[in-house]
């Protein structure tokens, strides 16, 4: 059973650049329901290994990839924003980024170019991939096309139309340049840190 993580900061505290009311219906409902339908899912998978009746696994470990993985990156979506206090890259994160896109401006170019560019429902992360020994920045289509095995997200960004929409409409530019002011580089920095002891 996974549990919804505790948003780590009051629901007002990333105005103007994300809304209580947007906030507020993102985290309350929608990452609930993300949640609550994993934990659903798991119980049918254990009924299913119980009974020994598996009619329905296609269906079932479909919606396990797609509620499961909502749910994964939501948390992380809440966790690696904050209030607008400035953080910054720590030097190892830092040196990785320069080494792996040129400098901080073409890595933060190319994750606003990108993140605009998600088609439809998706999500743009920043990732740790071992296999490659380097940073990737990553399109997700829902939760879970598009990636990588095996790679570790370190900096996620909600690009379906319920993370912005009330606030921003149509302008998905303009929400995305948001986002870089409330971007909690302190908790980017601890992921990039656990990568480093795997």
């Amino acid at each position: 059973m996974i549990k919804k993580i505790d948003l780590p900061y009051p629901m007002d505290s990333l105005e103007p650049y994300y809304s209580k009311e947007t906030l507020a219906i993102h985290y309350d409902t929608l990452y609930t329901g993300y949640v609550d339908n994993t934990n659903k899912t798991e119980e049918k998978l254990k009924q299913a290994r119980e009974s020994g009746n598996f009619d329905s696994i296609k269906c079932l470990e479909k919606d396990l990839s797609f509620f499961g993985s909502g749910a994964i990156l939501h948390g992380l979506f809440f966790e690696n924003m904050g209030p607008a206090i400035p953080t910054s890259p720590n030097v190892e994160l830092m040196q990785q980024i320069n080494k792996d896109f040129g400098s901080y401006d073409t890595f933060k170019t190319q994750f606003t170019k990108s993140s605009i560019a998600v088609e439809a429902s998706g999500w743009n992360l920043l990732v740790w991939v071992p296999e490659f020994q380097k940073l990737e920045i990553l399109q997700c289509e829902k939760h879970q096309n598009l990636t990588l095995w095996g790679c570790v997200p370190l900096l996620v960004l909600d690009m379906w139309e319920h993370s912005y929409f009330l606030q921003y409409k149509t302008k998905r530019p303009e929400y995305v340049e948001a986002f870089w002011n409330i971007v909690n580089w302190n908790v980017v920095n601890k992921r990039f840190e656990k990568t480093l002891e795997i």
